[in-house]
């Protein structure tokens, strides 16, 4: 066996053997989009790409695989390697070196492998392939096999690296096609759970107190939640400016606000009265009249003489 099976990144072990190595051809048969044969990467549409611009695009595979990203660079132009112009040339290293970096920076990935091999099809392709940080056994010429062998990444994941990239490159033109994973929103189950639970009067609702009352099925304990009938509504505000004016209102002490002068201290009460009746003469009373009795209920009897009734108060006023 070739030195390489005994390297730490070789896949395999145990006892193998080599192919027989067939008899070479005369002539090659076409590759993909070579001669007369169909490109699929011309006819590719931009939906199927992350990112594209006036003469490159970029694309992945169509699921994920056991590397954190595996990417492929193509010009939009049917051309190999050897027939790029001298602008597209030069485009294809500073676009290397860009799409390097973007997938480089994503989280886990250590480095990034560019390969070129050009024997399944005509139109330009380079392969980055990124290898994930601290797996050492990796490292080398047989990072492509392990993608194969590797499992697979979660799609969110992937998806959320592709997104990545597609910004990366976009900050420097072209336009971004990958999309982030949505995010599935879920609402709790406990809720509803919570909702049923009885509020217990002596639960203690201090911060600073072990959580104590009913638990969901995780061991989390359901907060009481207080329905709004509960909650005592707060003083009317009218009823206190009757009571202001009408000098009923208490003081900050809890004593009412107006104070009978007489009863703090008589003898300036009586000083202020009779300076009060020498300027404006003695006060006169004020006639009131006795308050009026509750109407009785319809259909009701009246008695005789009562306010309400036929008597004499009703009978001229008398």
């Amino acid at each position: 066996m070739p030195d390489f099976a005994r390297w730490p990144s070789f896949p395999f072990e145990g006892d193998l053997r080599v192919k027989q190595l067939d008899d070479p051809v005369d002539v090659e048969p076409p590759r993909k989009g070579e001669g007369t044969a169909e490109c699929s990467s011309c006819a590719a549409p931009d939906d199927a790409y992350i990112w594209v611009s006036e003469r490159w695009r970029v694309r992945a595979m169509d699921r994920p695989t056991g590397l954190p990203m595996v990417l492929i660079l193509e010009s939009r132009s049917h051309f190999d390697l050897g027939d790029l112009p001298n602008l597209l040339a030069a485009e294809l290293g500073v676009l290397t070196v860009r799409l390097e970096r973007a997938i480089r920076s994503l989280d886990g990935v250590a480095r990034v492998h560019v390969n070129r091999w050009g024997d399944g099809s005509a139109h330009l392709h380079l392969w980055f392939l990124a290898r994930p940080y601290g797996q050492l056994q990796l490292r080398g010429t047989f990072l492509s096999l392990w993608d194969s062998i590797l499992p697979p990444i979660s799609e969110s994941r992937w998806r959320e690296n592709l997104a990545l990239v597609a910004a990366w490159l976009a900050e420097f033109g072209g336009r971004p096609l990958a999309e982030p994973p949505r995010i599935e929103w879920r609402a709790p189950s406990s809720l509803t759970e919570q909702a049923s639970h009885p509020i217990d009067p002596d639960t203690n609702f201090d911060e600073d107190a072990p959580a104590s009352g009913p638990t969901d099925g995780d061991g989390s304990v359901a907060v009481a939640v207080l329905p709004i009938e509960s909650i005592e509504p707060a003083a009317d505000l009218d009823e206190l400016a009757v009571q202001a004016l009408t000098g009923r209102a208490e003081n900050a002490v809890g004593e009412p606000a107006d104070v009978d002068r007489a009863a703090a201290d008589p003898d300036a009460a009586r000083e202020a009265d009779e300076a009060d009746e020498a300027t404006t003469g003695p006060e006169t009373p004020v006639a009131t009249q006795p308050p009026r009795a509750p109407a009785a209920p319809a259909g009701a009897a009246v008695p005789a003489g009562s306010p309400t009734g036929g008597g004499p108060v009703d009978q001229g006023g008398k």
